[in-house]
């Protein structure tokens, strides 16, 4: 596998910030992906999800239901760990994009059911997608290791 794109994808030089954005944003997704994949925290599972997303109009909805959470819980993990963050944050951007084709109808505000709080998410994983896990991350420790090898 080619080094220098491996290093492109795991090197960072965000310091704390990257740190400090990727945990708290990887905990809640964690805890959305569990109320959609597990039914925890008052979610619905999977079943009732893909329910919901069925009505929607996301179809199968068991499958897209499955597919955002995991997208979510598994994202969030990532981002906590600093595992692979770019990829991470790159699925749970698309999928904060698609939650806010659910609720852009009913405006900007969380109030009202709209798409602020997803637009949060997306664009925190956007900015991880810029700037990368940070220095205190496994993808830094792998990309000293990845170095040291070549």
């Amino acid at each position: 596998m080619n080094t220098q794109i491996i290093n492109k994808i795991l090197r960072s030089k965000a310091g704390l910030g990257a740190l400090i954005l990727r945990v708290p944003l990887g905990i809640i997704l964690i805890a959305h992906g569990s109320q959609k994949l597990f039914g925890l925290f008052g979610g619905y599972g999977l079943q009732g999800t893909g329910q919901f997303m069925e009505s929607i109009g996301f179809a199968p909805g068991y499958l897209m239901a499955l597919l955002a959470g995991s997208g979510e819980f598994f994202g969030g993990l990532a981002l906590v760990l600093g595992l692979l963050t770019r990829p991470a944050a790159i699925v749970t951007a698309f999928t904060m994009f698609m939650a806010m084709t659910v609720h852009i109808g009913n405006g900007l505000f969380v109030s009202n059911n709209g798409y602020e709080y997803a637009l949060l998410l997306a664009i925190a994983s956007v900015a991880l997608i810029a700037q990368g896990a940070g220095t205190f991350s496994i993808d830094n420790k792998l990309a000293n290791r990845l170095e040291k090898s070549s």
